[in-house]
């Protein structure tokens, strides 16, 4: 998506000034010379046409004839600015200032503004701490002009206290000598998705202007990268798209198209669905989430449900903001929440990244302190689910040009962003970096494999649950490829997870995550997952039912699998099932014996209380006459002390 460079923003200020010192001087220029006074004319009339080579020619003739022409001079800063060389536009505006006060104040904020281009931060400081030292100044500009004071002190700090910062070009299978940036990176890192910006004089030569598709590679190894593919149809079209991400789970893409027919406003958001190799069709998200203005931007969290983006909506602190939606499970987005102050100013907030671990949002922003322009910052929600304080990622990271798009590694030690500043293949091309400490989200691994009958091995499509077993709350939730069955989850460390696999006509899957205490991310989980069709003799164990050593009172971590097995009893209410208990070889047989069916029996009690008819369930308790492993280690012991659920008939 386009972004203006911030000088443009000076376009026609000068005008304004050049306005207000007619009205002081009586309508009077600065000069008595009417040759000068004819060139400004035509040189005015040439800028106001966009005409900037003829502009300069006859500016350049006024002050020929009259060195000392204020008018003129201001005139040919704007030029220079305009043309992208703030530094000749802040000589010819600090000619000015040496030779008619009047002057001074509009062009001190000026001056200051182009001085944060250039990350002349102590000048900038200087040049707006007189701006708003002078008098009768507009409380907009003053706004504006504190805003940027701000900035220019933190650019002081910021290049006096560096960050660890070094960026690595991808090579030539990901970039060119065109523009590439940077858009998502799969879990498990294999893949990278990226934007290219090609002329589209390259597939017809009578065509102009540009087209922006999408495209990926794959990683050929720990340091290099496959040649890049487009994504082809339907993604890309002939016309224009952009800001592209992947679900962590990597089987949703989401991003934004304007201009487009079934629009609601000037760009949408739209998303497709993962099926084998393919994606579907996009569908626009509808009008709750779009807009009838800008709406871009997306990034879908690791929780399955909720979907950042930035908008120019109205209601908003801004020009352009971060807002939130969620998808219920009928299908529906809810209506979009704005992020509130911690994240969101009266300036632009863009390009929302949410980390894997559900809790590290970084993003871009003009009104937060920074380098000038736009900076990159990170944000983390607190417990309450508000935001704390937007954090500067630091210099050299962020400098006085624009930094707009953070996309960080699941490991959260890497990061990649898009730049023009360091050389490269071409425009803008894509980095990487090691990613400091402080700036890092919750360090995450995962787990993925496929999921499949386990009688016929056809692939299936399920539902995955994780939920952190501390407060049953679901932490991330996602289905499985309806083609391949393939299905990826985000495991953040420092916490111990329950999950469930389900599936309409099976037996759920359940299997837990220890990874309480871990600081950093351990090897990914990686296992083929078979589900059982709901027949008389199939079982289950029940692996995340807990109890403390040698009692048999249900532990609360237990809820989230009880209430799966209520729902699996209301769903399929003709079977009749039998709770097992069985424990290792520590203790007596008899106490044993009498402990597991105690256990096995808190599970009977909670299905009973919560409805679920007596004749269809039974109990029974093995003690350690049925292990599943040798009881002459830790793991083999634990695996033999478990609850199972097997269906003994179906009515």
């Amino acid at each position: 998506m386009k972004i203006l460079h911030p000088a443009s923003c000076i376009l026609f200020i000068m005008l304004l000034a050049l306005g207000a010192y007619a009205r002081q001087a009586g309508n009077k220029l600065s000069t008595g010379n009417k040759k000068a006074e004819k060139a400004f004319i035509a040189a005015m009339q040439a800028y106001q046409a966009r005409d900037y080579n003829l502009a300069i020619i006859e500016v350049t003739q006024a002050l020929r004839a009259d060195s000392n022409f204020c008018e003129a001079l201001i005139l040919k800063g704007d030029l220079f600015s305009d043309l992208k060389k703030p530094s000749e536009a802040i000589n010819e505006y600090k000619k000015v200032l040496r030779i008619n006060p009047l002057f001074s104040n509009n062009l001190y904020f000026i001056i200051g503004s182009l001085e944060l281009l250039l990350g002349r931060y102590g000048d900038a400081e200087m040049d707006f701490s007189t701006y708003l030292d002078g008098k009768n100044v507009p409380d907009i500009k003053r706004k504006k002009a504190a805003s940027q004071l701000a900035n220019a002190r933190f650019g002081i700090a910021a290049t006096l206290h560096p960050v660890p910062f070094e960026p690595v070009n991808l090579g030539d299978s990901i970039n060119t000598r065109y523009d590439e940036y940077i858009n998502s990176i799969t879990t498990d890192e294999e893949k990278l998705y990226f934007t290219r910006k090609i002329p589209r004089s390259e597939k017809n030569p009578e065509l102009r202007g540009y087209e922006e598709d999408f495209y990926s590679a794959i990683k050929a190894d720990s340091a290099h990268w496959r040649n890049a593919i487009s994504l082809g149809r339907p993604i890309n079209t002939s016309g224009n798209e952009g800001a592209l991400n992947i679900s962590p789970d990597g089987q949703y893409l989401f991003f934004a198209g304007c201009d487009r027919p079934d629009g609601l406003g000037s760009c949408d958001l739209y998303w497709a669905k993962r099926a084998g190799g393919t994606w579907t069709e996009p569908e626009n998200l509808g009008p709750t989430v779009n807009s009838t203005s800008w709406d871009s931007q997306p990034c879908f969290s690791s929780d399955g449900k909720t979907l950042y983006f930035a908008s120019k909506r109205p209601g908003g602190k801004g020009s352009s903001d971060i807002w939130k939606t969620e998808l219920s499970a009928d299908g529906s987005w809810t209506e979009p929440v704005n992020l509130g102050d911690s994240i969101n100013t009266a300036f632009e907030e863009m390009a929302p990244f949410i980390h894997g671990d559900g809790q590290t949002l970084y993003f871009s922003s003009k009104g937060h302190p920074g380098m000038g322009g736009y900076d990159l910052f990170y944000s983390r929600r607190k417990p309450d689910n508000t935001w704390s304080k937007a954090v500067n990622l630091g210099f050299p990271i962020n400098t006085f040009s624009d930094e707009m798009v953070l996309v960080v590694n699941s490991r959260g030690d890497k990061a990649y962003i898009s730049s023009d500043k360091f050389g490269g293949k071409g425009r803008q091309d894509i980095y990487q970096f090691p990613l400091y400490k402080e700036a890092g989200p919750v360090p995450s691994t995962y787990f993925k494999g496929i999921v499949f009958d386990s009688e016929t091995k056809k692939r299936l499509q399920a539902r995955f649950e994780l939920s952190d077993l501390s407060d049953g709350k679901i932490v991330a939730a996602s289905v499985s490829d309806p083609v391949n069955g393939e299905f990826m989850l985000v495991l953040p460390i420092d916490k111990d997870y329950g999950l469930n696999v389900s599936e309409d006509g099976y037996l759920f899957y359940s299997d837990n995550f220890s990874l309480k205490g871990l600081l950093v991310a351990n090897k990914p989980f990686i296992k083929n997952i078979g589900l059982k069709p709901i027949k008389s003799g199939e079982f289950i164990v029940l692996r995340n039912i807990f109890f403390d050593t040698d009692k048999y009172v249900l532990k609360p971590e237990s809820l989230g699998e009880l209430r799966k097995l209520l729902e699996l009893m209301n769903k399929n209410p003709g079977i009749k099932v039998e709770l097992s208990g069985h424990t290792d070889n520590v203790g007596t047989p008899a106490h044993n014996i009498e402990l597991s069916r105690n256990r096995a029996k808190a599970v009977y009690d909670y299905l009973i209380a919560n409805g679920v008819a007596e004749q269809r369930l039974s109990y029974a308790g093995f003690g350690l006459t049925r292990p599943v492993d040798s009881n002459e280690s830790e793991q083999g012991r634990a695996n033999n002390r478990r609850t199972e659920f097997r269906i003994v008939g179906i009515l």
